[in-house]
């Protein structure tokens, strides 16, 4: 048994150190709003490329946005559980499930933002147009740009139910 604790490298003792003051901040309204036009840029660039190329605009059928209201139906799902365990149990997650559920919803709203604006985009790049299949292909990107604002939706609630409060008041 010892009686003190041993010195780390730097030759303070654990109690000697600082502690860490790290804080990670909410995903920012100007970061997912920057994502999301350069998607709609994207998606909007699609459909003219396309025909400049020879080859035919991509079809969004009723798939993309139904896979996207699945994720945010997992995403959603996982948010409550998270804040059911954290916020109404006060149960505490093991240290590499709330990484992994904060990378999670970090990804998934980033992501999701980017694809809704693409899918906005490229629903607005077939305002006007009088092909074949231009209804149809801007009615289904405009769902899959609703489901993708539902994912995005669900992964802030995910981060905002890995959020704890601070237990150590120095300031």
């Amino acid at each position: 048994m010892r009686d003190q604790p041993e010195p780390d490298r730097s030759g303070e003792r654990p109690e000697e150190q600082e502690p860490f003051e790290g804080s990670l901040r909410p995903t920012s309204p100007p970061v997912l709003l920057g994502w999301a036009l350069a998607g709609l840029v994207l998606g909007w660039a699609l459909h003219p490329l396309s025909d400049r190329v020879g080859r035919v605009p991509p079809l969004v059928t009723w798939a993309q946005p139904l896979a996207l209201v699945l994720l945010a139906a997992i995403l959603g799902y996982v948010a409550w559980v998270t804040h059911r365990t954290v916020h109404v149990r006060h149960e505490r997650l093991q240290p590499h499930q709330a990484v992994n559920r904060l990378v999670l919803a970090r990804a998934s709203a980033l992501v999701a933002a980017l694809a809704g604006g693409g899918y906005l985009g490229y629903a607005l790049s077939w305002l006007r147009d009088s092909a074949e299949l231009a209804d149809d292909r801007m009615w289904h990107s405009l769902a899959a740009a609703g489901a993708s604002l539902l994912g995005v939706v669900a992964a802030l609630l995910l981060e905002r139910a890995c959020r704890i409060r601070n237990t150590n008041n120095n300031a």
